[in-house]
């Protein structure tokens, strides 16, 4: 049950379908991002989503998902193949630079809903792409 969870969470990323997205997610998720602030609440996912589109566009591609015994944990690992498309604040400028790198994500489940999601890639690594 994790497991699909997960693949729908992730199908719908591929889709570009944020409200599909936002759907899985409990009302109270905890947000990690990639070396950064814990956001909680579905709306500041919402708001990170939208900041997301607006400078990157990005598909994930060989996606491979554990999930626990217990149903309450899971993790994926997959390739992000991106397009670096407007400046986000504190990074180098944008002018439609591609990357492709791996990332991994951990999860916490409650109620048949993502209640933790914590993303993971080599910040370095993708930095040293789009210089």
């Amino acid at each position: 049950m994790s497991a699909e969870l997960i693949a729908r969470y992730y199908e719908a990323f591929n889709r570009a379908d944020w409200d599909g997205m936002l759907g899985l997610l409990a009302d109270n998720v905890a947000h990690d991002l990639n070396q950064g602030p814990r956001e909680v609440g579905r709306a500041a996912f919402a708001e990170f989503l939208k900041r997301m589109s607006a400078s990157y566009t990005e598909r994930l591609t060989d996606i491979r998902i554990l999930a626990a015994n217990d149903g309450k944990h899971a993790a994926a690992e997959y390739v992000v193949i991106g397009q670096y498309l407007t400046t986000d604040v504190g990074l180098p400028a944008a002018s439609g630079q591609q990357y492709r790198l791996p990332g991994g994500a951990f999860f916490d489940i409650e109620n048949g809903k993502i209640s933790r999601v914590s993303n993971y890639y080599n910040l370095q690594e993708w930095l040293r792409q789009v210089r």
